[in-house]
């Protein structure tokens, strides 16, 4: 499996995490994922909305259009309870996982 493989399957819970302690729009988003990540992770602006509008179509997220004196309209998005809930419920399904592999695989034993 290839890094692309796993920042596409992991992009849900990235982005509900990062939408957990605010309202964030995708430009915002795209730039967070890479900084924090240490750029390991990076999403194309174009692709981070697609995957907005399905957490929106899901109930997970809510957009908001916001407008600012001397900048453009831009669309926030913030967790919905149901997003919370999902989030807390990938949370526990990603670290049930990684403990799993952990033992199969030793990763903790790796250098």
């Amino acid at each position: 499996m290839e890094q692309r493989d796993l920042q596409k399957t992991s992009a849900e819970i990235v982005i509900l995490a990062l939408l957990e302690a605010r309202s964030r729009h995708g430009y915002e988003l795209a730039k967070l994922i890479e900084s924090r990540s240490d750029a390991r992770l990076q999403y194309q602006v174009a692709s981070i909305y697609p995957m907005l509008y399905r957490l929106e179509r899901k109930g997970l997220v809510q957009g908001k259009w916001v407008e600012k004196a001397g900048e453009r309209r831009r669309r926030f998005y913030a967790l919905t309870p149901a997003g919370r809930k999902a989030l807390t419920a990938q949370r526990r399904l990603w670290r049930e996982f990684f403990a799993a592999l952990n033992r199969l695989t030793r990763f903790d034993h790796a250098s």
